[in-house]
């Protein structure tokens, strides 16, 4: 068999190494020259994964089997309507890929459904009489982006007319989103949705970078505290989603704000998280989302049946750069081999031009520590980060060392 996987970062690693374990050639696609999952597929080719007739062209004329891809938004879009256009398998349809990847359609739903979401408004050209009714601070991003690009915090009028005007210009369709903002926690919750009844694999939170005006995602800690209400709320949260979307076998990802008494979901998608989330979730529950993925596409549900974590705290920390281009990591590996880190990830390519952290695809490297106590887990995390450097090509450490603050619970 042959596949086609979108998108060339790093959880498409383990994406084509699952591929290729079931002895399934794979095939590349990805807008960058050098993407780090290059190395490791079969053949490679410079495409952009939002260039739906380039991909469609190309799957035709190599006669792939299928088209896949994990943890992006955009990417899982292409490959719906592809393989609905070529009639090759895919687990979700357009129709569907379509309507999670748009966040005012979601947000539709969620109110004919008593989901709990923040108070809103979706408009192409900025209304004040429309939202006058919302209080600042609020919220304001592009319908139809993610990483959270064009996702920008407001206090006043100004604020809100310069942000408004950048979401529509980062959105496809020239919509943007504002809502207002709730206080608390940020929890991302991971779901494996078989025969129509979600199983909640993990749920972790997601710790911002202190920018007031930003949302990017530096550290993810497992477990959640919350209280047995909240837990309750994110199942009950799970289960609503699969059945107000129609979901009956399918991944899935939410993102929620916890106040310590209620949950009110931000938005969610039908993949599993970026990053390396498909990891902590093999952590935490034993589920594999990346085999999981394959499985869907080709036509078998896999079955849920979730293990106890391996370790009781988990943290997935992620680096970000000051400008520079990217040359080697430094003390990662002397960390790993020492047991302070369990593994660690890198991101970019050699030659990488970096910029300073304005979403989530910024990111340098990162990596996971894990341990039983709370206590052994800070200490872990304190010594990699006063050992772990990001070099440019002339040896200077570029890393944001000032962005990762220090782990509480």
């Amino acid at each position: 068999m042959k596949a086609l996987v979108l998108a060339g970062g790093f959880p498409q690693i383990a994406l084509i190494k699952e591929l290729q374990r079931r002895e399934i050639t794979v095939l590349l696609a990805d807008y960058y020259e050098n993407p780090v999952a290059k190395p490791y597929a079969d053949e490679f080719y410079q495409i952009s994964t939002l260039n739906v007739e380039a991909i469609t062209e190309l799957a035709r004329e190599q006669k792939v089997d299928f088209l896949i891809t994990a943890c992006t938004d955009q990417a899982l879009l292409t490959v719906a309507r592809v393989s609905e256009t070529l009639g090759l398998p895919c687990y979700i349809d357009y129709e569907t890929a379509l309507n999670v990847t748009n966040k005012s359609y979601m947000k539709k739903v969620f109110q004919e459904n008593d989901i709990s979401t923040a108070k809103h408004v979706v408009m192409a050209d900025l209304d004040t009489d429309a939202i006058a009714e919302l209080q600042y601070p609020m919220i304001v991003k592009p319908v139809d982006c993610n990483s959270s690009k064009g996702v920008k915090k407001v206090y006043n009028p100004e604020e809100l007319a310069a942000a408004f005007a950048e979401a529509v210009e980062l959105s496809r369709t020239k919509t943007a989103i504002v809502e207002e903002y709730i206080e608390g926690l940020e929890i991302t919750i991971d779901v494996q949705i078989e025969n129509g009844k979600a199983y909640v694999l993990s749920t972790a939170y997601s710790d911002k970078i202190a920018d007031d005006d930003k949302f990017v995602i530096f550290r993810s800690r497992y477990p959640v505290a919350e209280t047995p209400e909240v837990m309750e709320q994110i199942q009950t949260t799970a289960q609503q989603i699969a059945d107000a979307f129609g979901l009956k076998n399918s991944l899935m990802l939410i993102q929620v704000i916890s106040d310590g008494k209620r949950v009110y979901v931000l938005e969610f998608s039908a993949r599993t998280g970026g990053g390396v989330k498909y990891s902590l979730i093999k952590k935490v529950s034993g589920f594999d989302v990346i085999s999981a993925v394959v499985d869907l596409t080709l036509g078998t549900v896999p079955h849920v049946e979730i293990q106890p974590p391996e370790s009781k705290f988990i943290t997935n920390v992620f680096i970000y750069c000051k400008p520079g281009k990217f040359d080697r990591l430094s003390g990662f590996e002397e960390l790993k081999q020492e047991g302070v880190v369990s593994d660690y990830y890198l991101f970019k390519w050699q030659g990488a031009e970096m910029c300073n952290a304005t979403n989530s695809g910024d990111r340098i490297a990162g990596f996971t520590a894990q341990a039983d106590t709370f206590e052994e887990l800070k200490a872990k995390y304190d010594e990699a980060l006063t050992r772990i450097k990001v070099l440019d090509v002339d040896g200077n450490d570029i890393m944001r060392h000032d962005l990762l603050t220090p782990l509480e619970y």
